[in-house]
């Protein structure tokens, strides 16, 4: 059966420090369209007999879906965010007129959006730097049969934190690999401090 999951509003951190005149509300906003997306897809899903979205997409596709549609919405919901309208540029989410036509392929005045099934939040990135990054950790059921009875896809920790090139470390690949960089240690435990959100 299919379920229509709900933020829930005890789970966020009663004090966090947000940036750009961000709110919790925005966060919890967009955490629910994510969700009634979900459940208004695999609800049409469902009645055609076919799999969730959930157990069709690869969890790397799953995981950029997510991030790309949760960018959207918190633009939507914010009051000083915009969509970076460079294609891949960096951050996700830029400050509202910073730059020419809301647009640049590397800029600092903005909100990085990650999505991850890791717990605690440890996520790779194009590279070490100074940024605001947001991490959204989701889980996904794709284990319980019959897989009608599946729990939605469900949000669970969301961490911000202002991170810098230090907290890095860099994850070297083989010649066909594309090189990342990942939090470390302490990078990791900086993001954790700053936790917004925790339903476990």
């Amino acid at each position: 059966m299919t379920v229509r999951q709900e933020v829930y509003q005890s789970a966020f951190n009663p004090a966090p420090s947000l940036p750009y005149n961000l709110r919790v509300l925005d966060f919890q906003s967009a955490m629910q369209d994510v969700y009634d997306f979900f459940y208004d897809v695999n609800l049409h899903l469902h009645d055609k007999r076919l799999p969730r979205l959930d157990d069709m997409l690869r969890p790397a596709n799953l995981s950029g879906t997510i991030s790309d549609m949760l960018t959207e919405s918190l633009a939507k919901h914010s009051r000083s965010l915009v969509v970076n309208a460079y294609h891949n540029g960096h951050p996700d989410l830029l400050v509202r007129g910073v730059y020419p036509d809301d647009r640049v392929k590397s800029g600092e005045e903005g909100v990085e959006i990650k999505s991850t099934r890791k717990k605690g939040g440890a996520v790779d990135t194009h590279g070490g730097r100074k940024q605001w990054m947001c991490v959204f950790v989701y889980e996904v059921d794709n284990v319980t049969e019959p897989a009608n009875s599946r729990t939605p896809m469900t949000f669970r920790e969301v961490y911000l934190a202002q991170v810098e090139p230090d907290d890095f470390r860099r994850n070297e690949r083989g010649e066909l690999g594309t090189r990342t960089s990942t939090l470390d240690r302490d990078g990791v435990a900086k993001l954790r401090r700053s936790w917004l959100y925790m339903d476990r």
